[in-house]
């Protein structure tokens, strides 16, 4: 059975729902495995036959967290992964388009297959406090986090990636 592995990021809790939505999505059509940036590693990547990624933003960029799991990991897979799928979740306090365009470059270099455009869910987060609270993502975007789950799954499942 195919295998996805989902990565993902959080500080307020925002990635995380993200996340557990595609995986709880995902599983219904093949293995899903999700890690926090912090616990993954290149075994994991080896291991999967396609990714979905999904951080936030911090300040305009890639939470570093989970650039840190990018560095890590990726000279022990280079060369070792190309062509396979995947897709990104970003969420965002505004745009989100910077890091997703981070992740890409990545994406890029380890010659994966971007299978849909960034998903980026937007909190409109933008005081202090805002920023800094637990999040609580809406089900239509937790919706749409689930769409991107399944169909990746399923895609990985029939062989068509």
């Amino acid at each position: 059975m195919a295998q996805l592995l989902i990565v993902y990021h959080t500080r307020t809790g925002g990635s995380r729902q993200m996340a557990e939505a595609a995986a709880a999505a995902a599983r219904d059509e093949t293995q899903t495995v999700l890690k926090r940036a912090e616990d993954a590693g290149p075994e994991d990547l080896l291991a999967a036959d396609g990714y979905i990624f999904c951080a936030p933003e911090n300040l305009a960029a890639l939470s570093g967290q989970m650039k840190e799991f990018f560095d890590r990991c990726y000279y022990p897979v280079l060369g070792k992964i190309e062509g396979r799928p995947y897709a990104q979740m970003v969420c965002a306090g505004s745009d989100g388009e910077n890091a997703a365009r981070q992740t890409a470059r990545i994406a890029t270099g380890w010659r994966l297959k971007e299978v849909q455009a960034p998903l980026i869910v937007c909190t409109h987060a933008q005081t202090p406090e805002a920023i800094l609270a637990d999040k609580v993502i809406p089900e239509d975007e937790l919706d749409a986090c689930r769409e991107l789950g399944l169909a990746l799954g399923a895609g990985l499942a029939m062989g068509v990636f």
